[in-house]
């Protein structure tokens, strides 16, 4: 629709005549006349003031069809926050899955150890009444408590950690060949 017969139409439905519209948007009654004649048109500010007088926004006085301009951003809205919802679904599987994942080789892993079986031994040994005190096992660890770091080493070279009873023998025999004794 044309805004003069837009305008004419608005103000015959409030009831208005020329004159009294004019005074409301401050001009005269000849230029509501013109407006609605299609001869000139309000400038911005009295559309604005002639949105206000007939109770109406400028977009609907202008036909301005901004509620499919509304639709689509809201469509487009809807759809970008879909697509985001469906990324951060996968994330969230992707996370999950990777979480189950380190869950589970955590277990295999710190079950595994349970499954060898661990084996030590220790024993007192003495040489000229100063006693050593000598633990190792199948976890290679080892210790000698008052045995100076040479016989350490001697003694570490005559243990196999994964023979046990041999060890202890061998250890026996590096005592005996020292003057020595052992538990």
């Amino acid at each position: 629709m044309i805004l003069g017969k837009k305008i004419l139409e608005l103000r015959k439905k409030s009831g208005l005549s020329q004159e009294q519209l004019g005074d409301m948007v401050n001009v005269t009654r000849q230029t509501i006349s013109n407006w609605e004649l299609g001869e000139t048109a309000p400038n911005p500010e009295q559309l604005k003031l002639l949105s206000k007088a007939l109770n109406i926004s400028i977009d609907e006085l202008l036909d301005n069809d901004i509620q499919n301009v509304v639709v689509e951003k809201v469509s487009n809205t809807e759809k970008l926050s879909g697509l985001v919802l469906k990324i951060l679904k996968f994330l969230g599987i992707i996370f999950i899955i990777v979480l189950v994942i380190d869950v589970i080789s955590l277990i295999i892993f710190s079950t595994s150890g349970r499954f060898v079986e661990y084996h030590g031994a220790s024993t007192i040994c003495e040489i000229e009444d100063k006693e050593y005190e000598i633990e190792f096992g199948t976890d290679k660890k080892f210790s000698c408590k008052n045995c100076s770091n040479e016989m350490k080493e001697q003694i570490k070279e005559i243990i196999d950690f994964n023979d046990i009873d041999n060890s202890m023998v061998n250890i026996e025999n590096y005592f005996i060949s020292n003057n020595g004794t052992c538990n």
